[in-house]
């Protein structure tokens, strides 16, 4: 069994698109309002968004990390007048 890879799945547009639309079709099932089925998916949407941003600054700032730039030693003008 393969692991889930959760940070690949809480990035993606289709998995809140699908959360988005369970949620929704459950609280049109048990008769909610629709201004409170409104609300809640604007609210998870937001979650969504606020969630997706963290994962993603979070992989940006790992990616920058594991590869540094090493730049090589370049004489300065009085190191080469020396030598």
């Amino acid at each position: 069994m393969e692991k889930i890879d959760w940070k690949r799945k809480l990035t993606s547009r289709k998995f809140w698109v699908a959360v988005i639309g369970f949620i929704t079709q459950l609280m049109i099932a048990f008769n909610y309002s629709n201004v409170t089925v409104e609300k809640v998916t604007a609210t998870v949407m937001a979650a969504a968004v606020l969630i997706a941003y963290i994962l993603g600054e979070g992989l940006a700032d790992s990616a920058n990390e594991t590869h540094q730039i090493i730049l090589p030693d370049i004489p300065d003008e009085e190191d080469e007048a020396v030598g």
